[in-house]
């Protein structure tokens, strides 16, 4: 019962904190900004580390991206060494860049030593490699090793991403030798759900949950209780693969080994679960054209960042807009095309962005093969066909009551079904074919299936008035 009070006054008081720093739209508190702010430019060293001692990572990086630049640096430099460097795996690239770029490299080295071996890298990682040479420099002979394998695996891999510190014992333990070891060692990581089972070259043999220890008799050996590793994730697999292995198979945790099968570190969810949203918000900001950028990021290399995707639109409209011209006496003598154009343009364009959303997320997620490409296909088809008939329907009512024709209405009418079939295709079969040729489709899909559908949309609706109206 004491205990359970004891955990009960922790987490009231874990949530009253909370409150103290959150508004109820989830944002930092004015208040609290104004407290940080006010102690800052007092050089309030005192209050300060009142305010921010008790602060999760998480919660100092939203006050760090919430402070303006120079609170920043200012803020770094009056806690010193008091600063939780784990918070700068919590905010953006420039922000994290800003501040690491203004501390000594015997500085970033102290605190790097604090920190768990995936965090270490997180930060290390995009700096110049001259800082991450003298920052290893100045580490233990143990973790500046450890540090600098992690570096050597290409960025957003497995190997980059896991941590180095793990239990690992011989199989011919007993499991009380075992327990002795994790109530004696002091190196050992903080936190771990396995013990992993390794031969003299290191080699992963199996693993132990802890909770088949706590279970097993004190004299058993762990190669008669071990298991074997399910899921061992090489170091080269990129991270968007490990993190589908861990959702696929409810991993709380799983060994990383280099191409010979040794132990070289082990993956977390807390770290797989970053991997799932760092992955999701490429996905989202590649489809919309904006790359890596984040909020935190100039005006200049923001501007930088856009301009090619918005090139390559222009390009696209250039095409768009030479079909139209092929129609230029048709719209002269009927100028109610020219009003009626952009709608079977636009609901063909948002037509075909809906089929090529799912159809991304479907690769990227590996429901969508070779397997049930087929059936996926004829599925988008017929919901095109459907909702163009639907919505070929409502527009041609509205075309033909608003300008009194129902010529017109049946001409509209009849390119809404062509476009709104040709976007869905168009919006599957995109994606499908980038991938097979190895290009992201999350990157390049939108500008092709935009053009397709401006240039089959005014083609259509153009070519069938032309034909209709028998403007020569």
């Amino acid at each position: 019962m004491e205990g359970e009070h004891e955990r009960t006054t922790g987490a009231r008081a874990a949530e009253e904190h909370h409150a103290d720093i959150y508004g109820e739209d989830g944002a930092v508190l004015s208040s609290f900004l104004a407290r940080i702010g006010a102690a800052i430019a007092d050089r309030d060293t005192l209050t300060l580390k009142h305010e921010v001692d008790d602060l999760h990572q998480s919660e100092l990086g939203d006050l760090l991206e919430a402070l303006h630049p120079e609170q920043r640096r200012a803020l770094v430099e009056l806690l010193g060494a008091d600063f939780d460097f784990s918070s700068l795996t919590e905010v953006d690239e420039a922000i994290r860049m800003e501040i690491v770029d203004n501390l000594p490299n015997a500085q970033i080295a102290q605190a790097v030593q604090e920190l768990d071996s995936d965090d270490a890298v997180y930060i290390l990682e995009d700096l110049e490699k001259e800082d991450q040479d003298e920052i290893l420099s100045q580490l233990p002979f143990t973790e500046r090793i450890r540090l600098r394998r992690s570096l050597d695996y290409p960025e957003e891999t497995a190997g980059r991403r896991m941590q180095t510190e793990f239990v690992a014992v011989p199989p011919f333990w007993t499991i009380g030798q075992t327990i002795d070891y994790m109530r004696e060692d002091k190196n050992l990581p903080e936190r771990f759900s396995q013990i992993f089972v390794i031969d003299p070259t290191f080699k992963l043999l199996g693993a132990i949950d802890l909770d088949q220890i706590l279970r097993t008799r004190r004299a058993v050996k762990v190669e008669e209780v071990m298991h074997e590793t399910r899921h061992a994730i090489p170091a080269t697999m990129d991270q968007e693969e490990a993190a589908r292995e861990f959702e696929q198979y409810d991993l709380l945790s799983a060994a990383v080994v280099d191409e010979n099968e040794r132990l070289v570190g082990v993956l977390t969810i807390d770290d797989v679960v970053d991997v799932i949203q760092q992955e999701a918000e490429e996905d989202l900001m590649r489809m919309g054209g904006v790359g890596d950028e984040e909020l935190s990021d100039s005006v200049l290399s923001t501007s930088r960042s856009r301009v090619p995707w918005l090139l390559i639109n222009l390009l696209t409209a250039f095409l768009a807009a030479s079909v139209i011209s092929l129609f230029d006496r048709t719209i002269e003598h009927i100028v109610a095309l020219a009003v009626l154009m952009p709608i079977v343009a636009g609901m063909g364009g948002n037509a075909g962005s809906q089929t090529m959303t799912v159809t991304v997320r479907a690769l990227a997620t590996k429901d969508l093969d070779i397997y049930n490409a087929g059936r996926i296909i004829r599925r988008e088809m017929g919901v095109g066909f459907i909702n163009g008939i639907v919505f070929a329907i409502l527009i041609g009512i509205v075309a033909a009551a608003w300008f009194r024709d129902p010529n017109l209405g049946g001409i509209i009418a009849a390119a809404m079904i062509i476009n709104m079939f040709a976007a869905a295709l168009a919006g599957i079969l995109i994606p499908l074919l980038l991938d097979r040729f190895k290009v992201d489709p999350a990157v390049a899909s939108a500008v092709f299936v935009t053009t397709v559908t401006d240039v089959v949309g005014f083609f259509a609706f153009l070519g069938i008035a032309t034909w209709w109206f028998g403007v020569p």
